[in-house]
């Protein structure tokens, strides 16, 4: 097999040890993984391409994967497990996509250049932002409270050949002792990419517009009080694995945040936030040939939230508790435009204005039982009520169930425990887990949403119970002064797994639709995932790292479960000397031949790219100039992934070029 030297050394894997983070005075949580994102400015020269996308960023994790529909706004995917089973915030804060198509997960909202980290945690591992089974990423702005006074800031430039696409972004902060404001603008414009072979995909361009203020004030050394401002706008965004494009997605998150550092040696962190975030995204079909029928398709979701936060530490015993909740309300319409004038326009709501009321408490208690031996304990509890509020959207809801209620309440829970052990190089952990979720909008409200992925229009099914998994984990790990390895594996165990079914006795609403699917529970449904990482450092600049990853899901009747990744793999050696460095990366998935047969998917073929890169960093006094280049897809191999909806190709080769310029 041509790729059995990559797969050799990609059994030793990468991400070096998952990054251990250190939450205040919180003992470190051991199975945390942080991505760094930031441009301060000694992280920012580990990156080998700073102006990439998150998506991008999030996708070195062995626990991430991407959904794509095209060139932008991927959707991240946590141990094969779709944004329905996980959690992702920005800062703490919830926000919910506004597109029934995924066209706009939270990660589309913010840019690398507002970001300092992403946190990830598996499973029911240190998550603290809501109810969830897959895992949760919180997206950490950077922070200005810290820098030096006086002012500071960045101009970032980059290129891509491949698609054309310009970027050019800044920032400007000042900081004095008792006051800090930064302003951040990112801008990037993209026409269609192209496919190896030189082969154009149509509808793949894409044009952002990204701006972030924060501004805080120390009412004494111990009192902070921070507002920050998010608004993010995408227009022109083609999507070619889908029947239709999106002419605006936008979206507005305020917040307002209080930050209490007392000198007490029991509370070392609380801190309470209120929030504000309004999302628009309107789908178009306009651009597109040869259209049946033209729609219009707007989604608007706005969310209030809030959350309260207090971290402490008690003789060996270091706690956190966490008071949330948000309300979100959810619409979402179809319009159809018939080509004879003189017919009716048909409307209905495909989201039928759904209220969303959340209100959850979480506690975490880190022990230290001795030097060695460490015990994570957490709970989460929380009551979710589902609200209909549009008589006309709850009325076309009751044509498939008319004993619905309008209301619906919920109580979701999750417990989980892990252990943890030193012992000399070798570290050693496993850990247990219950976890529950309530239906997303879409799989309790949604009426007759198009998939063209399997081609069904699909119905929401507001009777549905919560979804539960047991989760077992485990990790084994070795570090020394040159060499980092560490093997992680999860086994979630599903009841009331909630997937469409084929409903044969309701005929579909889109024009060629193969037919309707309701989601409905089926008895349970199994997922496990692996990975194997490794670093290795020798002759004193060189940095040798690798990946592998392997998964697998079935139903309750022995079928494989949609958008399960197959063997993944990368490995690479990175080069750094002083100002200088350098680096080449082979990545690849073998061949899936255990696809999702039952839910539309089919097989995919095994690919495997190279990419090199090298920059160099100029210092003047404190300002930086560092220049980033390098070629990705070199050998402009022709390929897709699994993971690619309706198996849209990759970018071909592409040469990238970022200029950084910062100053104190």
């Amino acid at each position: 097999m041509k790729n059995l030297a990559a797969i050799f050394l990609a059994v030793f894997s990468t991400i070096c040890w998952a990054q251990e983070k250190t939450n205040d005075s919180l003992e470190t949580v051991k199975l945390d993984e942080i991505i760094v994102i930031g441009h301060k400015p000694s992280l920012h020269l580990k990156q080998a391409k700073s102006l990439t996308s998150i998506e991008e960023y999030l996708s070195k994790s062995s626990k991430v994967n991407m959904i794509k529909r095209g060139a932008y706004a991927w959707e991240p995917v946590i141990n094969n497990m779709a944004t329905e089973r996980t959690v992702i915030t920005i800062d703490g804060m919830r926000i919910f996509g506004a597109c029934t198509d995924k066209m706009d997960p939270i990660t589309s909202y913010v840019e690398v250049s507002n970001l300092a980290e992403a946190t990830i945690a598996s499973g029911q591992q240190a998550s603290c932002h809501g109810a969830g089974i897959g895992g949760s990423v919180d997206l950490k702005r950077n922070q200005f409270n810290d820098k030096d006074t006086g002012w500071n800031g960045t101009l970032n430039s980059g290129f891509e050949s491949n698609n054309l696409q310009k970027i050019i972004g800044a920032s400007l902060g000042y900081n004095n002792s008792r006051f800090y404001t930064h302003v951040d603008f990112m801008h990037r414009n993209a026409d269609n990419y192209k496919a190896g072979g030189n082969k154009e995909v149509s509808f793949s361009q894409f044009t952002k517009y990204n701006i972030s203020a924060s501004a805080g004030y120390f009412l004494n050394k111990q009192n902070i009080l921070e507002t920050a401002v998010i608004y993010d706008k995408a227009t022109n965004v083609g999507y070619p694995a889908l029947p239709m494009d999106v002419s605006l997605a936008e979206a507005k998150i305020i917040s307002l945040s209080y930050k209490y550092l007392p000198k007490s040696s029991l509370i070392t962190n609380w801190e309470t936030k209120g929030y504000y975030n309004s999302i628009t995204h309107k789908m178009d079909d306009t651009k597109r040939p040869n259209v049946p029928i033209h729609m219009d398709m707007p989604g608007w979701s706005d969310t209030y939230g809030y959350y309260s936060r207090i971290k402490g530490k008690i003789k060996s015993h270091s706690f956190l508790a966490d008071l949330n909740g948000f309300y979100n309300k959810s619409i979402a319409e179809m319009t159809m435009y018939p080509s004879d004038p003189n017919e009716n326009l048909m409307f209905m709501y495909t989201w039928p204005d759904v209220r969303t009321l959340y209100n959850g408490l979480s506690l975490e208690d880190n022990i230290k039982i001795s030097e060695k031996d460490h015990i994570r304990i957490g709970a989460n509890l929380g009551f979710q009520n589902n609200r209909v509020s549009d008589d006309f959207g709850l009325a076309s809801l009751r044509i498939f169930y008319p004993d619905m209620d309008a209301s619906k309440n919920r109580f979701l829970k999750s417990f989980a425990t892990n252990y943890t052990k030193n012992k000399g190089q070798f570290e050693f952990g496993f850990g247990l887990a219950y976890a529950e979720r309530a239906p997303s909008v879409s799989e309790g409200y949604g009426f007759y949403l198009y998939n063209s992925s399997d081609f069904y229009d699909y119905i929401g099914n507001p009777n549905l119970k919560n979804e539960n998994a047991l989760e077992g984990n485990f990790s084994i790990g070795c570090k020394t002064s040159q060499l980092t390895a560490k093997i992680t594996g999860s086994y979630f165990y599903f009841s009331n797994y909630v997937i469409g079914k084929i409903d044969h006795n309701t005929l579909p609403m889109t024009i060629g639709a193969s037919g309707v699917k309701r989601y409905e529970a089926i008895d349970n449904a199994k997922i496990f995932n692996t990975d194997f990482n490794l670093s290795y450092d020798f002759l004193e600049n060189w940095q040798f790292k690798s990946q592998l990853s392997y998964s697998y899901g079935k139903d309750d009747q022995g079928n494989n479960l949609p958008f399960i990744s197959p063997i993944r793999y990368s490995t690479g050696i990175d080069f750094k000397k002083e100002n200088f460095n350098a680096g080449i990366i082979a990545l690849g998935n073998l061949a899936q031949n255990e696809f999702a047969k039952t839910y539309g998917q089919t097989q995919t073929p095994e690919y495997l790219i190279f990419g090199i890169n090298a920059g160099y960093s100029f210092h003047w006094t404190k300002n930086i100039l560092k220049i980033q280049t390098g070629l990705e897809n070199l050998f402009d191999k022709n390929y897709t992934t699994y993971s690619d909806w309706n198996k849209i190709p990759h970018m071909g080769r592409n040469f990238f070029v970022n200029l950084s310029f910062s100053f104190p």
